[in-house]
């Protein structure tokens, strides 16, 4: 019998205890007359539906609970139950092609997962550094501007930093259906519930649906349903991984992950630190992030939207993000407004791993085009206004010459996918141009 089964006989041959609630204020209820952890669910009957809760605090004999679902209807005295054990997701090979809520339960009208998938606790360890496998091996996008400027390698996590309706959920559908990875875990963390079909519809569509597994909690959902919704995509993302798989993951957006912390956080009782993030909000960023990366079996390369606030890129939920990945990418609104897609800046970006990852003379070309970039953006006030005198700086005088074709190689429309092959060839074409 597994342990699985044995955790699930035990729990249910405990003896009923039942509690009552004694208040709520804000997201938050108080809970008497049953014991729990920090951590377990508990069940509330306000005599409508039950409602299940998450407690998240203790004192003195009470019980802090944050409700995953709408308190309407609950009052005082309300009978409460104890689960005996935290939130469980479903796993597995099953969930290939489904959406998912922010708990784990189909969205999409499928059949029930039932017996179709493995339910396991929410809460994972987190692999030992000692025995993750270095990051060696690239993994394509099909974003020749990623592919070649911040290569991705199997393993790494990357972060993609932009302001409101700068492209990230577009370039996210980009890489999902130009990826080379064995498995894609997409979480939309706060979302709009009209573009979230829009990106299953128009983004992803059939072909992105097919090996990929979709965890959505929108903006209404309670915060606590946003923050577990991150860690469910994770948690599924790690049981590929445990199989041996290549998975990729990517989370729209971590700074709304955040934000759904920092009401828990708040409506805990926590005092409020830089900006009113409470300290859970710096202590869960690394939670979640390290979660991802190489193990002894697969790999999970997470790829995460940083949306920052007011175009602000030290803003301390950017600064802490950009500390813990293994490099960034940034989407800039001049790019955009400019019709350049992506709007990927990539004298701002840069992979961690690159060198480990790409062919030494490969790097050589990119590094040449950023020389070019990097000259040409340092004259570009004085070319302006026609103060530049060309043959002052041979680099400059090269750079202006192939601009047309650097800015081709940038520019990628949604439905083209490069292979890294294809964009080095190309990119090294530019290079040893006469």
């Amino acid at each position: 019998m597994s342990v699985d089964l044995i955790s699930r006989a035990r729990a249910a041959a405990r003896p009923l205890v039942t509690g009552v609630v004694s208040g709520a204020m804000g997201l938050t209820l108080t809970v008497e007359g049953i014991p729990a952890a920090v951590g377990d669910l508990v069940e509330i009957d306000p005599g409508v539906r039950p409602l299940l809760a998450e407690v998240v605090a203790l004192h003195r004999g009470r019980l802090t609970c944050m409700p995953l679902g709408d308190l309407s209807g609950v009052h005082a005295g309300a009978p409460v139950r104890a689960t005996g054990m935290p939130l469980q997701v479903p796993v597995g090979p099953a969930l290939l092609g489904r959406v998912l809520d922010g708990l784990g339960r189909p969205l999409d009208g499928g059949p029930p997962l039932g017996a179709l998938a493995e339910y396991v606790d929410l809460t994972s360890d987190t692999p030992n550094a000692l025995t993750r496998a270095r990051v060696d091996r690239p993994l394509a996008t099909g974003v020749r501007a990623l592919d070649a400027f911040a290569p991705v390698g199997r393993g790494q996590r990357l972060g993609i930093f932009a302001g409101s309706g700068v492209g990230k959920s577009t370039l996210l559908s980009q890489i999902t259906r130009g990826t080379d990875a064995d498995v894609r875990v997409i979480g939309l963390i706060g979302e709009r519930g009209r573009e979230v079909r829009e990106f299953l519809d128009e983004d992803l569509g059939p072909e992105g649906m097919a090996n990929t597994v979709v965890v959505v909690a929108t903006s209404d959902e309670p915060p606590l349903v946003r923050l577990k919704a991150a860690f469910v995509a994770t948690r599924i993302a790690e049981a590929f991984r445990d199989e041996g798989r290549d998975v990729l993951l990517l989370m729209d957006s971590i700074t709304r992950t955040a934000m759904a912390q920092r009401e828990v956080g708040l409506s805990a009782g926590e005092p409020p630190a830089t900006r009113g993030y409470p300290p859970s909000v710096f202590a869960m960023l690394p939670k979640l992030l390290e979660k991802a990366g190489t193990s002894t079996t697969g790999s999970i390369t997470g790829l995460y939207t940083v949306l920052v606030d007011g175009d602000d890129h030290n803003e301390p939920i950017a600064d802490t993000a950009r500390s813990i990945l293994d490099g960034h990418v940034v989407l800039t609104r001049k790019l955009a407004t400019a019709g350049h897609f992506p709007a990927i800046d990539v004298l701002e970006s840069i992979s961690r791993v690159a060198t480990a990852v790409v062919p030494a003379a490969q790097m050589t070309d990119a590094r040449e085009v950023r020389r070019m970039l990097g000259a040409l953006r340092d004259v570009r006030e004085l070319i302006e206004i026609g103060a530049y005198q060309a043959g002052s700086d041979p680099l400059v005088d090269r750079a202006r010459r192939l601009a047309p074709d650097i800015d081709a190689f940038l520019r990628q429309s949604v439905d083209d996918h490069t292979s890294p092959a294809e964009s080095w060839a190309r990119l090294h074409q530019i290079v040893t141009a006469a």
